[in-house]
This record gives C-alpha cells, structure tokens and sequence, in this order.
C-alpha cells in the first residue's frame, strides 16, 4: 500500500507560534490559558503537563496573574476587561486573525455592515462580533434573508471556512441584494487555503485519506468534508493509537492531511504506522 502525504498539512506558523509562546510561559511560571488554545487535544496535553491552566475568555477571574488569548483571538473589550481586573494579558492571536479584525473594523468604520462569513458559535467568530455587537453572521445562504436592509455589506471570513464555500456565499449575498454594494475582504489565512488546495491534488491519486486534527478544529472537520465529497473513504483521527488495520483492506493508496492545529510529529507517527502496515 501506498503512503501518500498532502503537500501542504499540519501545523502552521500561526499555531506554532501560539503553542511555542504558551509553553514558554508555562515554564517561566503558572499560566492561564482563556480558552482552548489550538483545537487539538495533544497540545493541550502538552500545556497542561507544563502546568498551563484552561480556563474561559468569559470566566470571572483566573489562579495566575498572567492570562493569554487563544490563536483565535477575542474582542478588543474582552482582552480590556480582563487588564481593568489587574491581569496580565499574553496576546497569543494569530496575526491572520488579527488581519479579519482589521479588515472588518476598517469597513464598519467606513459605513459598511459589518458581515462575517464563519460559524455562528465559533470562537474566532465571537471574537469578531465582540465589538461590532450589530455584525452579522452568515453560515450558510439560508442566513441571508434574515440580514438587515442596509445599503452597504462589508464582508470578511473567518480564517479557517473554504474559500470557494465564502464566495459561494459572496455571490449569493450579491444575487440576493442587487441594490446593496458589497465589499469583500478575503480574509481565509494563506495556510487553510494551501492545504485545501493541496488535499484536492492528493485526492486525484489515492484510493482513501486519513485526516489528522481536532474532532472540534474548523479546518481540519473542512478537509474532511472536502474528502467526502470527492466520494474518498476517509477517516478523521486525532492521534496514530486511533488508527486500525482493517479500515485499510484492498486500498492500494491512502492518502494523509492535517489541520492546521495538528503538531508535526503527530503525523509523523500516522504516517510511519501506515507505513509499517
């Protein structure tokens, strides 16, 4: 059987950089984490061995006196609240995410409603609409009837959706108000197109695809339904131990991705235990 790893997968410099500054913190001293910091439970694994605590951006207090933002970022008045009660706030905010916010302030500024394409519940989301407490959410083309009646959508995305599903969704916002002006911001982070992009190369030439992430990472569940809708038996794990021999029987090729939020090694031994089959 043939082993066939994604061009692009796994941990992005976003993540990476989170992950790196947290542990390092964890070492200096006790820390407290305002939420998952990646979604993926090796790395909160790692963090809490190093004595990071979890916690929620929404808590009314924390044990340590420093307190650090997830990759996915919060609301400029959620990071406040928590400097007015005397903490010390460590920004762990992936620049990308830092660019939507931006982008999406930049346009309510300039008289565009706010509009986020994204997942209602989703915390990169929530940390967008933080501010902008008039913003709008679209998921899908069924939210979109329900938008305001306004003359001007600016619109971002969350960083980790499929960009052909934004501008599906761009398109269908466009159709749907012909009289609106609608400014898009493409706002999806260079690493989730890149690996998309990647996955739908190695989906031509392979017989099924293990996918390595998070059961609660945004990207890593989009590579899935990516590989599902090319028709490929696909199985998503978190870790190698989940792995099983039989799922394999009479493929001659499987191919691997990754989440962004998946830490290199964790491939790295996926991919050496479909080697060993």
């Amino acid at each position: 059987m043939k082993v066939v790893l994604a061009q692009h997968y796994g941990v992005c410099f976003g993540v990476r950089d989170a992950l790196n500054q947290a542990e390092d913190l964890a070492r200096e001293g006790r820390l407290t984490i305002l939420g998952e910091l990646v979604h993926n439970p090796i790395a909160k694994e790692r963090l809490a061995a190093l004595g990071a605590i979890e916690s929620s951006l929404d808590a009314p207090g924390a044990l340590t006196k420093k307190v650090m933002i997830t990759a996915h970022g919060a609301s400029d008045q959620a990071i406040a609240t928590w400097r007015n009660r005397g903490y010390e706030v460590i920004d762990g905010t992936c620049p990308l995410v830092h660019q939507a916010h931006q982008a999406l302030f930049s346009m309510a500024r300039a008289g565009y409603h706010p509009t986020i394409v994204g997942k209602h519940d989703h915390v990169e989301v929530r940390g967008l609409t933080g501010d902008l407490p008039e913003a709008s959410v679209i998921e899908t083309v069924a939210d979109i009837p329900a938008l305001p009646p306004v003359a001007r959508f600016g619109v971002v995305s969350q960083t980790t959706q499929p960009i052909d599903h934004v501008r599906r969704l761009v398109a269908a916002l466009k159709e749907a108000r012909p009289e609106a002006v609608v400014k898009f911001r493409d706002t999806v982070c260079q690493p989730t197109k890149n690996r998309q992009i990647a996955l739908q190369t190695l989906l031509a030439g392979v017989d099924a695809m293990v996918v390595v992430g998070g059961k609660n990472s945004n990207n890593t569940l989009q590579l899935l339904v990516a590989c599902k809708a090319a028709g490929k038996p696909s199985f998503h794990i978190e870790r190698a131990e989940e792995l099983q021999a039989n799922w394999f029987t009479g493929f001659e090729s499987v191919g691997i991705t990754a989440g962004t939020s998946t830490l290199p090694e964790t491939v790295a031994a996926v991919s050496t235990w479909l080697e060993r089959l």
